[in-house]
């Protein structure tokens, strides 16, 4: 199975290195990419929902029938690390081809992919940049991994 974080615009290198070190760990574990999506061009005052649509039109016709469709949203479900990984393990284990992880722009997903999503999964309450984001998730995957693994990672 493959894993893939999907999310707005480019690394910044104040990140790339956090985020390189997780990449090597995951790949002990999993098949996993970071895909950095183009963010919609904005035209002066564009409205949020129209700004939604503009981002739905660009991710959906990459994500195939067979993905897992996991939308990172303030509003979705929040897991304990133990509980996150038991649930990661219930997503591999469904037959899917790839689990997609997407990280929604400024002003959240549009209808269409709540609509086209298996599932909606919060990292917090608290909101986090794009570029801090990265790290979070990248992290908190690795530990899950290091815990479904039994490794000492989570407790070291």
């Amino acid at each position: 199975m493959k894993i893939e974080l999907w999310l707005n615009g480019k690394t910044e290198p104040y990140v790339a290195d956090s985020c390189e070190r997780f990449l090597k760990r995951l790949k002990h574990y999993t098949s996993f990419q970071l895909v950095e999506i183009a963010e919609p061009k904005r035209k002066g005052n564009t409205d949020a929902r129209v700004l939604k649509q503009q981002e739905a039109q660009l991710l959906l016709p990459k994500i195939e029938a067979g993905d897992y469709l996991v939308l990172l949203d303030e509003k979705g479900k929040e897991y304990t690390s133990e509980a996150y990984a038991a649930q990661l393990e219930k997503w591999m284990a469904s037959g899917r081809k790839r689990i997609i992880f997407i990280v929604g722009g400024p002003y959240g997903f549009d209808e269409s992919l709540y609509a086209r999503a298996d599932e909606t999964l919060s990292l917090s309450k608290m909101t986090f940049s794009h570029q801090v984001i990265r790290v979070i998730f990248l992290e908190q995957l690795y530990r899950a991994f290091t815990i479904i693994n039994n490794e000492p990672y989570h407790h070291a």
